[in-house]
């Protein structure tokens, strides 16, 4: 049984609850810790993370984050949190040159959706600003966030590509995040950049994600598409607390990880599951074709464990909330789109 979590609150604070090796983690990091793109889903839990585990550890450090801060009470929020926060738009050279110095730099700025039709924005932003980024903190360890995209479409049976495995990207987005590794490589290669790139496929928690976009069309009684049947999912404090302790992996060439949970997850049957939590019965629409957008996290799990939050307890989790009329964020995955177009 997962705990309830029945408000946002509460939802904040179980997602930014950081566990004994987070704090193992934020002991052994030596000094402050910048974070780049920190309005974005994933930022406010993970720097409220990283502030909450290094308090625990008993360590002084600043935590700062950066973002063009457009949503708006996120910057007050944060700072509550006793995180510091600067406005800033990365892809200015001038403004991103006189950000502080700093050791430890998690990147996490990047564009995904509205790429088609301005696919030159969302290169610059995969491409460009991290290359610009990682010039600027060339001294620095940088833990970036990087996307399953890379990889082909492959059989569920075979469990999903390894790090090893040939890239395949399809669609210009999912090209982009292969040029913003290539570009960090080439950099990490010149200037001897210790670098950890995550390969994130997906992370979940109840107001966003791919177990919400389904969630919700059972709810609603809309078909839930199958075209891409398989699925992997994360926690997103999970992949929060891989962050913080990639950086004791970082290394130049980059180290490179895919981030998700273990489990192969199969469409139709997360719908069917909420369908019996809503008491409804599910549609769908499509076939499952033979391959998917799929990682294997062997290597991941081999490192930092099998993640604290199962399959079981994320549909659990969403469920209950969706359930209640929780808050969704209102960003869709796409997660069924199979011609990279996004």
């Amino acid at each position: 049984m997962t705990e309830t979590i029945e408000t946002e609150d509460h939802l904040e604070e179980a997602l930014s609850r950081p566990t004994a090796a987070d704090v193992d983690a934020m002991r052994a990091l030596d000094g402050d810790l910048l974070l780049l793109g920190v309005g974005g889903k994933m930022g406010p839990s993970l720097a409220r993370l990283a502030r909450r585990a290094s308090d625990q550890a008993g360590v002084r450090r600043r935590i700062i984050g950066v973002s063009r801060f457009s949503e708006p009470g996120l910057a007050a929020g944060l700072q509550a949190s006793g995180i510091e926060t600067i406005p800033c738009d990365l892809a200015d050279r001038v403004s991103l040159q006189a950000l502080h110095d700093c050791p430890n730099v998690i990147f996490m700025t990047g564009r995904k959706f509205g790429s088609t039709g301005q696919e030159w924005l969302t290169w610059a932003m995969n491409v460009l600003v991290p290359a610009m980024a990682a010039e600027r903190y060339r001294s620095s360890r940088i833990v970036v966030f990087s996307s399953g995209n890379v990889y082909p479409y492959t059989r569920p049976e075979d469990g999903g590509p390894a790090e090893d495995h040939p890239p395949g990207p399809v669609g210009e987005y999912a090209q982009s995040a292969l040029g913003r590794e290539r570009v960090l490589e080439f950099l990490s290669r010149r200037h001897g950049t210790s670098l950890a790139i995550l390969r994130l496929n997906y992370a979940i928690e109840p107001r966003y994600g791919v177990l919400r976009d389904v969630a919700d069309r059972v709810l609603r009684g809309e078909p839930v598409d199958l075209a891409m049947g398989y699925v992997n999912v994360i926690w997103q404090r999970d992949a929060n607390s891989v962050a913080l302790r990639a950086f004791a992996h970082c290394a130049a060439p980059p180290f490179v990880l895919n981030v998700t949970g273990p489990d192969t997850v199969r469409i139709r049957d997360v719908a069917e599951r909420f369908g019996r939590a809503f008491g409804r019965t599910p549609t769908f629409v499509g076939v499952e074709l033979g391959t998917a957008l799929l990682s294997n996290a062997a290597r991941c799990a081999e490192l930092f464990g099998t993640p604290e939050m199962t399959l079981d307890g994320m549909i659990e989790a969403v469920a209950e909330w969706v359930r209640a009329g929780g808050k969704s964020l209102g960003k869709p995955t796409h997660y069924q789109e199979r011609q990279g177009g996004f």
